[in-house]
């Protein structure tokens, strides 16, 4: 019997008994729980396997809300509030004693954000509190984009995901925090560097940590495959020099001469990068279902939103 309902109240009716239910978000499909409880957030990271060190983020359905969770909004905070929410924005604050230190990680900040999709903004003004949701897989997994993604991971664990179709920008939020109120990039996402530079200026790169990070997706290895992928620069080359018999391709905009059919996936023959992103994680998760020896991803343009599916394919093919 299938866990994917379009029922809200039925999810809010779970929320409310502090589950966990899965939901839709225009970046990927988040496990969700009441931030205040602290059951429903361990049973988060022990649903996920995640380590208690990763912090959570909180999603909301207004600004107005970040006055229960945070002490500090700079002013450049706002003016990417103002440009980019509800969307694929994270941003990283210093919060109130109220917010619980196991959704931060133990840090004196938190994440938050506001998620542009209408069924989980739905959800979020039907509630009475906030929401944590990391990505609906299991640690280090491909994130899911599609409900049955999520119950391919976690169909005896969950009750309840809630439907939202196919996640249209397809990869993480893009994390920002802030050091004496300037901006610093924790983690590549849907929004480019560029378009978070034209509002704030030039950002501080700082999105790799293994220990204690500031934000989720900085550990190197993340967001990958259970198939052995590799990353390169030209396909065709390493196509000609492989010993490798069953072989799938991420290309991002050319079809692969010397292979065909399901195992090759193209992500955007238009060479449109949004394109790309957004189907970036439903091909892995095509490829990682086939059986391959091995799953090789082209290496993307370093500009844009290139930036962001390189940084997921550097993690998913960290060893």
């Amino acid at each position: 019997m299938s866990i994917i309902s379009n029922d809200i109240q039925k999810a809010i009716s779970l929320l409310n008994q502090e589950e966990v239910v899965a939901i839709p978000t225009e970046t990927v499909y988040g496990l969700a729980g009441n931030i205040y409880s602290e059951k429903a957030i361990r049973k988060i990271f022990d649903v996920k396997q995640r380590p208690l060190f990763n912090p959570l983020i909180v999603h909301v359905h207004a600004v107005d809300q970040l006055g229960a969770l945070v002490s500090e909004f700079p002013e450049k905070a706002r003016l990417l509030a103002d440009a980019f929410w509800p969307g694929p924005l994270t941003l990283i604050l210093k919060k109130k004693p109220t917010v619980p230190d196991l959704i931060t990680g133990g840090k004196n900040s938190v994440a938050v954000r506001i998620p542009r999709h209408p069924v989980t903004l739905e959800l979020l003004r039907q509630l009475d509190f906030p929401l944590a949701a990391p990505s609906a897989n299991p640690f280090n997994r491909i994130s899911p984009t599609s409900s049955s993604h999520v119950e391919a991971y976690f169909k005896d664990r969950l009750k309840l995901v809630l439907e939202g179709g196919e996640c249209q920008a397809g990869i993480e939020s893009t994390i920002i925090g802030f050091e004496d109120g300037e901006p610093v990039l924790y983690r590549l996402g849907s929004i480019a560097v560029e378009e978070i530079e034209e509002v704030v200026g030039p950002l501080s790169i700082r999105n790799k940590k293994e220990h204690a990070p500031e934000a989720p997706g900085m550990l190197a290895k993340h967001y990958a495959p259970q198939t052995k992928t590799l990353l390169v620069e030209d396909i065709d080359s390493f196509l000609q020099n492989t010993d490798y018999a069953r072989i799938g391709v991420i290309s991002f905009s050319e079809k692969i001469k010397s292979l065909a059919g399901e195992r090759v996936q193209v992500l955007s023959p238009a060479g449109d990068l949004k394109e790309a992103a957004s189907n970036l994680y439903s091909a892995l998760h095509k490829l990682d279902s086939l059986g391959l020896d091995i799953i090789v991803a082209q290496r993307f343009p370093e500009e844009g939103l290139g930036k962001s599916i390189n940084d997921r394919l550097e993690r998913a093919t960290s060893s």
